[in-house]
């Protein structure tokens, strides 16, 4: 799939310079996209800038049901280019762009919901028979939007479906490493009927543009996912504007001693091998119990060898690779260190060149990079503990804080989870990336600034409030 132009506004603007887009796995050239200069990233951010939206609630409801309706319809095209440029197999992409469309419907039917509040003024002896109320109304300047590689389609909706519900204009800058999916959708956009001022694609040289992105004068919030060090860069450059930082995460799954380990052993291979283990909510440490760590580890390793990797076209295929060779190697790396320092090789830990296996290690300890730091990839790493306490302390003893699971049915064990992890969710007997695309999604410590995402608070974040009184 070959992109020549780019969309800013209703133009279409040839940078005049292509950047090649590479499949992970056949090395093959996948697509091209243009290299915006400079002057391109102005542009875009002053047609954005000078255009008000008029789209009323309902208006914006139908551009995103027609945006999910053509998803959809579209899947096939879709996934193929989503694991052209990713390297994800085709069931991860195709469960992608299902997430896809749920975002846009749950965008949709926020944007019909009134987000106003009234609250009287006569509660107190110093009040008055008045009242006050709120509003939300869109940002007067354009948000910026950067997405990493890992869900090439669905990250990018995330950014732009609240955008689109809450009347804003966004500039968006895909992963350099797969903007195929980001661009193929902008046009999407265009034909459910968005105005295409109001969402821009930017391609091109991070080095080059991605400064200018933060700092426009035009730019009133930035909204990033990806990686720890980019995301404090951006902290730290766009100093004076509005800031959604989702970054990077070390979630464990918790076992514990009642667990039902055929369960647990089952979310473990979900969590840490779906989506080639490239997602912030993976599967990075398994802490489980010393009572039931020999059969879990048994049951783990049963499971993992029936999990089938290799080209992610064929549609058997349950694990494609990784993003490229260099993160390949670092696993590699990351797990002949671990073995090094006593942890035992189960299974896995081959690589050819981006494919890199399901990989088991027991007898890891919390010290060992390969679960101290993230992980993001196949890697499901066992740490073995004795009690509460030890759980409790070895989960938070990492700079993450993004989400956890637990498998427990005692009461007592899942009250004290919820109250002591310091992770941004706690899922009972789920891997630790469930959740709706619709409900609050986000970490503390060095996952995050707090802000959440997921549709309903990107849309809070995405809007100023109002505040007004009437004699009424």
């Amino acid at each position: 799939m070959n992109f020549d132009s780019l969309r800013i506004g209703a133009e279409r603007i040839r940078p005049g310079r292509t950047g090649e887009v590479l499949n992970p796995y056949t090395g093959a050239v996948a697509g091209t996209v243009p290299m915006a200069r400079l002057e391109d990233v102005r542009r875009a951010y002053a047609v954005a800038r000078a255009y008000k939206s008029t789209l009323t609630r309902y208006e914006r409801y139908q551009i995103c049901n027609r945006a999910a309706a053509l998803i959809r319809e579209r899947t096939a095209l879709i996934s193929d280019v989503i694991t052209a440029e990713s390297g994800l197999s085709k069931k991860d992409s195709i469960y992608e762009v299902g997430r896809a469309c749920d975002v846009f419907l749950f965008a949709g039917n926020a944007a019909l919901q009134d987000d106003g509040q009234i609250f009287s003024c006569d509660l107190t002896a110093h009040g008055k028979k008045r009242k006050v109320y709120t509003l939300r109304e869109p940002l007067q300047g354009v948000i910026t939007a950067i997405t990493p590689f890992n869900h090439p389609l669905n990250q990018v909706s995330h950014k732009v479906a609240p955008s689109i519900a809450t009347n804003n204009r966004m500039v968006l800058k895909p992963s350099e490493k797969t903007p195929l999916s980001a661009l193929l959708l902008a046009d999407l956009l265009v034909e459910a009927g968005l105005p295409p001022e109001m969402f821009c694609v930017i391609t091109g040289d991070p080095k080059e543009i991605a400064d200018e992105m933060l700092t426009h004068a035009d730019v009133d919030l930035v909204t990033f996912t990806g990686g720890v060090p980019i995301g404090k860069y951006i902290a730290a450059k766009a100093v004076y504007k509005r800031q959604v930082l989702e970054l990077g995460g070390n979630d464990p799954l918790i076992v514990m001693e009642d667990a039902d380990v055929e369960e647990a052993a089952t979310l473990a291979v979900a969590g840490s091998y779906k989506n080639s283990g490239q997602r912030c909510t993976a599967v990075k440490r398994m802490l489980v119990h010393e009572v039931v760590a020999d059969r879990f580890v048994e049951l783990l390793v049963e499971k993992t060898r029936a999990v089938v990797y290799g080209d992610p076209m064929d549609p058997k295929t349950d694990v494609g690779t990784v993003i490229d060779e260099a993160a390949a190697r670092q696993f590699e790396a990351k797990v002949n260190d671990a073995i090094a320092r006593g942890a035992r090789l189960l299974y896995g830990n081959v690589r050819k060149g981006a494919l890199y296996s399901p990989t088991v290690l027991d007898r890891v300890t919390p010290d060992m990079d390969v679960v101290h730091t993230e992980t993001f990839g196949p890697v499901s790493p066992v740490v073995r503990f004795s009690s509460i306490d030890e759980a409790i302390r070895i989960s938070n003893g990492t700079a993450f804080g993004l989400s956890s699971a637990i498998c427990t049915n005692r009461l007592d064990y899942i009250t004290r989870f919820v109250s002591e992890l310091n992770v941004g969710s706690v899922n009972v007997r789920e891997v630790p990336g469930y959740r709706l695309e619709l409900t609050p999604f986000g970490g503390i410590k060095d996952s995050g600034i707090g802000i959440k995402e997921g549709v309903q608070e990107a849309m809070k974040s995405f809007t100023n409030v109002k505040t007004y009184s009437l004699p009424w």
